[in-house]
């Protein structure tokens, strides 16, 4: 959008899945652990789907959040309505905003919206309900051409919702839904609160261009910024994901980045995060290695965007919970402290508005990238392969303090002798 702020790439969210964030399971179990949560660095605190799941159909003996009978509605094992608003109320309280998960290509196969108005679903060429992703057997798609109160509805809910004090929407697939609709509800829910965050689940390429070639429409990554703030990374997730199973090198990553500065609007936001609800744990990606992990963490929160973090990740959990059972997270190493150091510089006006470069060293496996202003410039270096060597730097030679660790980092002839810390240095100018 237009509007959108550059100020959100100074943000950092923390993605909670309400019921395997806690024994309990509920939003009082999130409200307990929010002075953690803060003292992270946290700005925003992203909500798995909340709302009552459907029974039909249903995935696993607890069935999946995404599968939502009721929008209006509360699941009753995470809490009440007044549960929520308490959530809510504490998470301001902390200086926090509250950013819910909104499912509005699909819902449940027995939802009160089908129930109410099948006339806004779906069908295919034999008359039956259908969805367009045929893996998804839990949920039935909408039909955004069926209708205008089917627009009016679901914007008055997320209205509602703003009424109560949320404060963003992540929505899910948002590239299935059309712009237009976003836009619609954008500009309703702005009369009850301009600031709200509108982040877009937006899908892999390849995913795109399957949807896309059996019939339906899927927006782009560009065209989603039409009426979005912010984006998921999957653009280049295929990148990331391949260099940690060996099958490409990291600087095809390095190069999807830089590619970013090229086709997205001036004033793009990306949600840069390591791993989701959908994806694996980065300490599963590299088998616990706690090197990488800290190499990895810094690299995400470098770059330009907002990072977030999935509960579990400040203790290198390998545990991704089920969808559709109940499941908590392990603890392993603890990394708040690398983390707490991390949100406080993402919080640089310069992070924001500052100019990134991204650099290609000589040996794969390292990611060596600046951001600068008129005042000053920071130089990372994150050795995630852990490669041995020297990399070419553009530092005058000198003994620099690395503000990660305070370690001595030497540059000598412009190299940097590469080890297993990750690396940030600032130089005035």
């Amino acid at each position: 959008m237009k509007s959108t702020n550059v100020k959100l790439r100074n943000l950092v969210i923390y993605q909670v899945y309400v019921r395997n964030f806690s024994v309990a399971g509920t939003f009082f179990g999130v409200v307990e652990e929010l002075d953690r949560i803060k003292d992270l660095g946290t700005d925003v605190i992203y909500l798995l789907p909340i709302h009552e799941i459907g029974i039909l159909g249903r995935k696993g003996s607890l069935g999946c959040p995404y599968s939502i009978r009721d929008y209006r509605s509360i699941a009753e094992e995470l809490g009440t309505k007044k549960d929520f608003q308490k959530l809510i109320d504490e998470t301001h309280a902390r200086k926090m905003k509250v950013m819910i998960d909104i499912v509005y290509n699909h819902t449940s196969k027995d939802s009160v919206l089908l129930q109410e108005h099948p006339e806004y679903f779906y069908r295919d060429d034999f008359g039956k309900l259908s969805s367009k992703v045929h893996d998804w057997s839990d949920v039935t798609d909408f039909d955004y051409s069926s209708s205008k109160l089917l627009w009016e509805e679901l914007s008055d809910i997320l209205v509602d919702y703003a009424r109560m004090g949320v404060d963003g929407f992540r929505c899910d697939v948002a590239s299935f839904v059309p712009i237009d609709f976003w836009r619609y509800a954008r500009q309703r829910v702005a009369k009850v609160n301009r600031k709200v965050i509108w982040l877009s689940e937006s899908v892999h390429g390849g995913f795109a261009k399957y949807i896309r070639d059996i019939g339906f429409d899927c927006a782009s990554e560009a065209e989603i910024y039409q009426a979005f703030d912010m984006a998921y990374d999957y653009d280049i997730q295929p990148y990331y994901e391949d260099y940690l199973h060996g099958k490409r090198p990291l600087k095809d990553l390095l190069e999807g980045i830089q590619r970013q500065e090229e086709i997205y609007p001036s004033n793009y936001v990306k949600m840069k995060n390591l791993e989701n609800h959908d994806c694996d744990r980065i300490a599963k990606y590299v088998n616990g290695n706690i090197d990488k992990i800290r190499n990895w963490t810094g690299f995400n929160f470098f770059q330009k965007g907002a990072a977030m973090i999935y509960a579990g990740e400040e203790y290198c959990a390998t545990i991704k919970p089920s969808l559709f059972e109940k499941e908590l997270f392990d603890k392993n190493e603890d990394i708040s402290d690398l983390i707490r150091k991390l949100t406080k510089i993402k919080r640089k006006s310069l992070f924001a508005n500052g100019i990134f470069h991204i650099k290609f060293p000589e040996i794969d496996g390292v990611a060596y990238n600046t951001v600068e202003n008129d005042t000053e410039k920071y130089h990372g270096v994150f050795n995630v392969g852990l490669v041995q060597g020297n990399i070419s730097v553009d530092v005058p030679d000198g003994n620099y303090r690395n503000y990660l660790t305070g370690k001595i980092a030497k540059i000598r002839k412009g190299l940097l002798q590469l080890d297993k810390d990750p690396i940030i240095l600032r130089m005035k100018k």
